[in-house]
């Protein structure tokens, strides 16, 4: 039952090329910061990135496309990265687009054993080309096939060596549901408890999901988009 091991670096030991991997966040709120640096040292390439966003040319995901790493991103928004935009436009990166919450709808049914699910959102749009669409309820409606990945990587507030998780507020975001939507779930935490200490009721990602924890360390938690009201 004890899933803690010592780093990232030891987390993504069986990774390899051309992974699919989910990995958490909402802009730069609540991503794998440990699990992305540790990719970037592995150097593995080929890869397929679930992401609601692509990070920023910097930080974040941005790190990965730097070192040409991602060979296709799944994400919603990703207009604060300029070398996102750069790649795609050169054809050395494929991006498949998703409304934001069609990609948490996907990723949900994914962990659920749902193989797709019927949404009007994207109809009649170039989302919806080559897909099979139905009218239901009096709205036509588009198919939309679920998403696993291979490995989810989670960052969470809390957890214990067992891997229950607790997550903070705004950073809980889309982490929640990737834990339980791949093969493979690696959390890292700002904070790493005794079994036992964290409070039952207020787990958000029981441990059964979680199959590897490690306390991660050196958070930035950078704010994507600083705006100040006028004095």
């Amino acid at each position: 039952m004890d899933k803690q091991i010592a780093n990232a670096d030891a987390a993504i030991a069986s990774l390899r090329d051309g992974a699919t991997i989910m990995m958490g966040g909402f802009g730069l709120c609540g991503i794998p910061e440990n699990l992305i640096a540790a990719v970037r040292r592995k150097g593995v390439k080929d890869l397929t990135i679930v992401s609601n966003n692509a990070g920023v040319d910097d930080f974040g995901i941005g790190l990965l496309l730097q070192t040409r790493q991602v060979k296709k991103m799944i994400s919603t928004y990703v207009g604060e990265n300029k070398l996102f935009e750069k790649l795609v436009l050169s054809g050395e990166l494929e991006v498949e687009l998703n409304p934001q919450g069609t990609l948490a709808e996907r990723i949900r049914a994914g962990g659920a054993g749902i193989p797709a699910f019927f949404t009007p959102t994207g109809y009649g749009t170039m989302i919806a080309e080559g897909k099979e669409t139905r009218e239901l309820g009096g709205r036509m409606c588009v198919l939309e096939k679920a998403l696993r990945a291979d490995f989810a990587f989670i960052k969470a507030w809390k957890g214990d060596r067992w891997g229950n998780l607790v997550f903070r507020k705004t950073a809980r975001n889309f982490n929640a549901p990737m834990a339980t939507a791949a093969d493979c779930v690696i959390a890292e935490v700002e904070e790493l408890a005794e079994v036992g200490q964290l409070d039952p009721d207020g787990i958000h990602i029981p441990s059964i999901y979680v199959n590897a924890i490690f306390q991660g360390t050196n958070y930035e938690k950078r704010i994507e988009r600083r705006t100040v009201r006028k004095a």
